[in-house]
């Protein structure tokens, strides 16, 4: 077990997790929901449309509600992550940035010129968040043009003005901006864990087992729904 022992009055959560459990305080965490947009978890939206397996995309729905519920009723901020750009596509770097040859849902478009300003574009149907999984008074939202959340965003500075540094991960996918945000947390000094069943990859099964790999023996901690349900509703004072 580690104990981020702190100073801070209030509760404190008992975490199981992989490698070890984790006793933090409950102020100073956070559940961070990522990119649950209509592109990532929707049939028709870009993940699906670039030949990726969505179909557990809807259990992924269900427990980042669960999650983000128990969070709430905890006082624990819920902090949405929203992929995607101006409907120009003009801050995806163009042809001078890595992310406009990598990013598949550019790509995509290249390929099927139909879809052109239909894929993650700001005010679109892909672009926005699914049905089940809106921002409830008091959560927070916050746009990212890359896969990580930290990057050119006020993440940080949300975080660290409220004295954050525990950062509960569920969303899509595993093994792309999941990751890419919790390894770029890790970098900045928060402690980053993942809830497994409530994340889900792009690609085969295999790059969830690596992701989930690669966070819990290099970067962070792995934890599910229902032990971080019962941690946080059983907070010790």
């Amino acid at each position: 077990m580690i104990d981020l022992a702190s100073t801070r009055p209030g509760a404190f959560i008992t975490l199981p997790a992989r490698p070890e459990g984790l006793r933090f305080a409950a102020s100073e965490a956070a559940l961070i929901v990522v990119d649950m947009q209509n592109a990532y978890a929707s049939p028709g939206g870009y993940l699906d449309l670039a030949g990726f397996d969505i179909s557990g995309a809807a259990a992924v729905i269900a427990q980042c509600a669960t999650a983000a519920a128990s969070a709430r009723a905890a006082g624990m901020p819920v902090i949405f992550l929203q992929n995607g750009w101006d409907p120009a596509y003009r801050d995806a770097g163009g042809p001078g940035s890595p992310n406009w040859y990598k990013s598949n849902a550019l790509k995509t478009m290249a390929r099927r010129p139909e879809l052109a300003g239909t894929l993650l574009a700001k005010g679109g149907w892909d672009y926005a968040l699914v049905d089940q999984l809106q921002p409830r008074e008091g959560d927070f939202l916050v746009p990212k043009p890359r896969y990580s959340g930290f990057f050119n965003t006020n993440l940080d500075s949300l975080l660290r003005a409220r004295g954050i540094r525990v950062l509960m991960f569920c969303g899509i996918a595993t093994n792309v901006c999941v990751e890419s945000t919790l390894r770029d947390g890790f970098f900045l000094e928060y402690f980053g864990v993942v809830l497994e069943d409530a994340v889900h990859q792009a690609g085969p099964a295999a790059a969830q087992a690596a992701a989930l790999y690669n966070i819990e023996t290099f970067f962070g901690w792995v934890s599910n729904v229902a032990d971080f349900a019962a941690a946080i509703g059983g907070a010790e004072s």
